[in-house]
């Protein structure tokens, strides 16, 4: 019996997805394969078409990420199974990965998402679920364990999810387009009293950084912006507050601490750190903020527990401080 849909978003995935699929299609437990192309333009399209394990292709007509292309598949109602993978088109999972993922989720009916050990092509490990920082950053751990165990979020690389209860918790926030994406699901997840685990056996092989490029512009903006956006819709209002004004009060001082040297216009200096950057991520946010509290209030209707009870689980449950 078919119980989970895996969904591999890939853009520009020439050079990798087809290892991707060989994986896929190697899996020990049955299921159903649906690619979302965002709107690739360098072959990809053709290798989808040519790939022996013949998955369903969901081809958007334009690139919207990661987060959108989730999106994507909730309004085509595109998975009727009872479980959804979420798999980076970079990332090659093990035989097993598929069944050990739903062997924990069947031992543990409040957990809604089970993670996945991710590794690098030099097997250190990469991620086996996310924590929370005390100012709100999602932050991977590192720290194995011997066997499932509890988390607060995940890696939205390789992910198994239930499919109602992402669809009870809002789905994807496509307006995130690339990262935080699964820790604002993680915490709706927690707000409608789910769980979430962790299930080491369940291991991937990640091609890190071969659809984006960690440490570049566009990943410190869609960093910076989307873990406030999380924070407004998602976390008790004192925190979304604070950390708010404390990112526009860092933003305000660094040309007065570095007004000598200058370090913004220096290679060395971390684009998170540079004062434009940091300027477009307030005004991206101060744009999009009516609606962002109207999503809150969303979260809000939805959500089964208070989220100071969330926060208090996000600082005590895999917090690395």
């Amino acid at each position: 019996m078919t119980r989970s849909t895996i969904v591999v978003v890939t853009w520009r995935g020439k050079g990798h997805v087809s290892a991707c699929l060989d994986a896929v299609a190697a899996q020990t437990r049955p299921h159903r394969l649906l690619v979302v192309d965002n709107a690739s333009d360098d072959g990809t399209e053709e290798i989808l078409a040519a790939h022996p394990a013949r998955p369903e292709v969901l081809r958007l007509p334009t690139n919207t990420g990661y987060a959108g292309a989730l999106a994507a598949v909730d309004r085509h109602a595109a998975v009727g199974t009872e479980f959804t993978a979420w798999l980076n088109d970079d990332a090659e999972p093990a035989p097993d990965w598929l069944a050990a993922l739903e062997d924990a989720l069947d031992q543990d009916e409040q957990a809604a998402a089970a993670g996945s050990r991710m590794a690098g092509l030099d097997g250190a490990v990469l991620s086996i679920g996310v924590g929370l920082t005390a100012d709100g950053h999602g932050v991977d751990l590192v720290d194995e364990a011997a066997g499932p165990r509890p988390v607060f979020g995940f890696c939205g690389g390789a992910v198994l999810l239930r499919t109602e209860a992402l669809r009870h918790a809002g789905g994807v926030p496509a307006r995130f387009f690339c990262y935080y994406e699964d820790t604002d699901t993680a915490w709706r997840l927690r707000l409608a009293n789910h769980t979430i685990v962790s299930v080491p056996t369940a291991r991937v092989t990640h091609r890190h950084g071969a659809s984006t490029q960690p440490g570049s512009r566009l990943f410190h903006l869609w960093n910076e912006r989307n873990r406030l956006a999380m924070l407004i819709r998602c976390a008790p209002g004192g925190v979304a507050v604070r950390e708010v004004a404390r990112f526009a009060a860092i933003t305000a001082l660094l040309p007065l601490r570095r007004l000598a040297r200058r370090p913004e216009r220096r290679p060395g200096t971390p684009w998170n750190f540079r004062v434009r950057l940091r300027l477009r991520v307030l005004g991206e946010l101060a744009g999009s903020l009516p609606q962002l509290l109207r999503e809150r209030k969303a979260v809000t209707d939805l959500a089964e527990i208070p989220r100071s009870a969330v926060w208090r689980v996000a600082r005590s449950l895999n917090s690395p401080g």
